[in-house]
Formats: C-alpha cells, structure tokens, sequence
C-alpha cells in the first residue's frame, strides 16, 4: 500500500515517567485498545479510532500542556463517563454544547485534557 499523498495523522504521542499506569488507565477508563505494548521499550501503541495514541516512558517528560487536549467522540457519552467515574477519574458530568454535542471533560493520571463527546442520535 502507497503512503497518501497528503499527510495523514498517524498517532499522537503522550511521554510519562508513569507508562504502564497510563497505558492500563487508556484502556480500561476509555477502552481503548492495545495494538502494541512491548514492555522493555517502554512504548505502547493504542487504536483510536482512525488515529493512534501512543504511550512512551520517559525519565523527564515535562509538564501537561494547556495548548493541548485529546478530543475523542463516542457513541455512548454517558457509558464512558460511568466507566471514568469507575476509574476513579475525576470528570464533568456531560453537558450540553452550545453547537449542539454533549461533552465531559477529563483529565488523565499525568494531566493532560481529553474532551470525551457525542452527537445526539439521529432521528
């Protein structure tokens, strides 16, 4: 298979010192799946969709960015925010979006912001 001719976003890459915390809270608080763990590296790669993300274990990552959140729609909105809340992850409850979503806000064990939606059923 040929590369796309425009550049397509294969996976976003968080850096913690706490990886294998991080990589189990990804999938058991958002149920994302594991493609790839090797465990000597310190490098795991999760399905996201059409987009990956990738956990890395460094000694220095630096801080949690406020430029920067994950944005993940779901079909169930207010199944996710139960299994957050199961994950002990302190979450806002889903709200209404002025451009017609629903959405909570989260932040994982390093941080850094994810923005869980959904689009209301069609009719």
């Amino acid at each position: 298979m040929s590369p796309p001719s425009s550049p397509e976003l294969f996976c976003v890459e968080l850096r913690t010192t706490r990886w294998a915390e991080l990589v189990e809270w990804y999938r058991r608080a958002l149920d994302l799946a594991v493609l790839m763990r090797v465990v000597d590296d310190g490098y795991a790669l999760l399905a996201a969709g059409g987009a990956k993300l990738a956990i890395l274990a460094r000694e220095s990552p630096g801080p949690a960015s406020d430029r920067v959140s994950l944005g993940f729609e779901v079909a169930h909105l207010d199944a996710v925010y139960e299994r957050l809340l199961a994950a002990g992850a302190d979450v806002t409850p889903p709200r209404p979006h002025p451009e017609g979503f629903r959405e909570l806000v989260v932040h994982d064990p390093d941080g850094n912001t994810l923005r869980v939606f959904s689009w209301p059923p069609r009719a």
